[in-house]
């Protein structure tokens, strides 16, 4: 992380810890937020890669904090999911968990201490009312309640918290300023009445806080040093400022807002997401299509790939959309560097060497990782019979083909260079077996008489390979901009997402592949086994294609 360009976060914290600064000999402290309302996605990586990583920057710390104020949707399947995604990125928060909920008591003195300081009072307007009054550019917001005396407001938040409202009947608003050109600071509310169990709290509280009002005291009360937040909350740092200097909190925290994360042919709302996983459009919330962690962890991107995303791409102060190419660039680079190489046959077509003897079989070593020399070799068999692509023959080939045809040579990777001397076909004119000759003196693919051979196919042994299912992957959405205008981003999902092939031929070596273990597919892409995979029910999935064509330009500034 210390090597990452600066952005203005660091700018703006450097300054602050500088001798004179606002927190010259403190500790830099973030920390990170998530809603316990659903799994974590990438644009969350990008918030959590920030918080965390502005703490590893600086010797600093960073708290995991559930935001669980809103009773409603919290669940702990959720917390656990979380915990797992942001361990597996590589982050850790040590024993600095905590739960919004946590402060709950302490929130509820200070919003008293509030109304004590005539800073708060007890609203009656309904949720109709309260739109109606609350004026308009140039137009000032109205409450007849808001000179409401401090004794009466203070009787009616506690019968408020004793259950003796309605949802809806009553509010708590902070006494602001009703004619603020910032709709933030026109008196918001600050607690609200909702009849809900609560995850962890279950029925103690009918009165919960709104996030405006609990996130700068949950910050304040942890020591926070800096609350890192999207640009959304921009607009609403008047009001946080204000809750910290007039709370009677222990520290000070400046909130500073970075631009979030957009990525085109992906959603990220996390109602939408809910309702793609509750309609079954996918299968769960680690689907290989989804932008959740838990999806591309099942994909087969790894925590490397993901931090070198998220650290390329910048911080920004201005919102902007990144191609998912980016992604899959990212992750290219890490897998060339890490994945063994394999030969699997995707539509395999059958292949018969005819001057091979029938009886023979040979070994050859072939190299793991030409990237690493360290990750070996391993023995792979060669006989009579073969399966290769169906793509690669053709009985009438276009110009500059240069994979199998009759008369035509090709080399074996790591194997021989054979000549195409015929094929079968079935009574439908289909092409069920190809025919060709080996040339001996071509072992390991050599050309001792320096004669072209211009194509080089994979191929693996039929009587040694296993039978594997492969799951083909491609963008949940056919449009870059599911999410822009007036659209029904469920109209916009990609027919074509997921192709799944049984009967696939792999290398004997794949038989004992571990879940989540990622190779490169020679000639087709990088595949990850499925957590579903085992030895007799091979299951992998295509995490990216080979071809990159995606030039990464510079990173976002400031």
């Amino acid at each position: 992380m210390e090597d990452t360009p600066k952005n203005f976060i660091h700018a703006i914290i450097e300054e602050d810890i500088a001798p004179g600064g606002r927190f010259y000999g403190k500790t830099v402290h973030t920390r990170f937020p998530p809603e316990p309302n659903g799994y974590l996605h990438i644009g969350h990586c990008k918030a959590l890669t920030i918080d965390f990583g502005i703490a590893e920057r600086y010797g600093g710390l960073c708290n995991l904090r559930m935001d669980d104020t809103n009773p409603v949707k919290e669940d702990e399947e959720y917390v656990d999911a979380i915990k797992e995604d942001i361990r597996w990125l590589g982050f850790s928060w040590g024993d600095r968990f905590y739960y919004g909920s946590d402060y709950f008591e302490k929130t509820y003195e200070l919003a008293v201490g509030l109304i004590k300081k005539g800073l708060a009072y007890v609203c009656q307007l309904s949720p109709e009312e309260f739109k109606a009054c609350r004026g308009d550019v140039g137009i000032p917001a109205t409450s007849p309640y808001r000179d409401r005396p401090i004794e009466e407001s203070l009787d009616l938040f506690e019968r408020m918290k004793n259950g003796e409202f309605k949802e809806g009947e009553m509010t708590l608003r902070a006494k602001i300023d009703l004619a603020s050109g910032n709709f933030n600071l026109r008196d918001p509310v600050l607690y609200r009445i909702r009849y809900a169990h609560h995850h962890r709290q279950g029925d103690k509280w009918c009165i919960y806080p709104m996030y405006d009002f609990a996130h700068p005291i949950q910050d304040a009360l942890e020591g926070i040093t800096h609350s890192l937040c999207s640009l959304e909350y921009e607009d609403h740092r008047p009001l946080y400022d204000w809750v910290i200097e007039n709370t009677d909190v222990p520290c000070k925290p400046r909130q500073i807002e970075f631009a979030r994360l957009g990525i085109n042919y992906t959603v990220m709302s996390k109602r939408k997401l809910r309702r793609l996983v509750e309609e079954g459009y996918v299968d769960g919330w680690d689907d290989p299509r989804m932008p959740t962690i838990c999806g591309l962890r099942r994909r087969g991107y790894t925590p490397t790939a993901i931090r070198n995303f998220c650290e390329r791409i910048g911080v920004a102060k201005v919102d902007s959309t990144v191609e998912y190419a980016f992604l899959e660039h990212c992750l290219r680079e890490d897998l060339n560097r890490k994945a063994r190489r394999v030969m699997v046959v995707l539509r395999p077509l059958k292949l018969t060497i005819t001057n091979y003897p029938e009886s023979m079989m040979e070994m050859f070593d072939i190299e793991n990782n030409p990237e690493d020399e360290s990750m070996g070799t391993r023995p792979i068999a060669f006989s009579r019979n073969l399966w290769i692509e169906r793509d690669d023959f053709m009985i009438d080939p276009p110009k500059k083909y240069n994979r199998l045809y009759v008369g035509n040579e090709v080399r074996l990777k790591s194997a021989y260079i054979i000549r195409c001397t015929g094929y079968k076909t079935d009574e439908a004119g289909n092409v069920t077996e190809v025919l060709a000759e080996y040339d001996p003196m071509t072992r390991g693919g050599n050309t001792p008489d320096g004669r072209k051979v211009r194509g080089t196919i994979h191929w693996v042994d039929a009587d040694t390979c296993v039978d594997a299912e492969v799951r083909l992957y491609d963008n949940l959405f056919s449009d870059p901009d599911p999410d822009g205008g007036d659209k029904d981003f469920i109209e916009c999902l990609n027919p074509n997402s997921l192709e799944v092939l049984t009967g696939c031929k792999a290398e004997s070596c794949l038989e004992n592949a571990a879940p989540s273990e990622s190779f490169q597919f020679l000639r087709l892409g990088y595949f990850v086994a499925d957590k579903s995979s085992s030895p007799g029910h091979l299951v992998f999935n295509r995490s990216v294609a080979l071809k990159d064509g995606f030039k990464p330009g510079p990173a976002s500034g400031d």
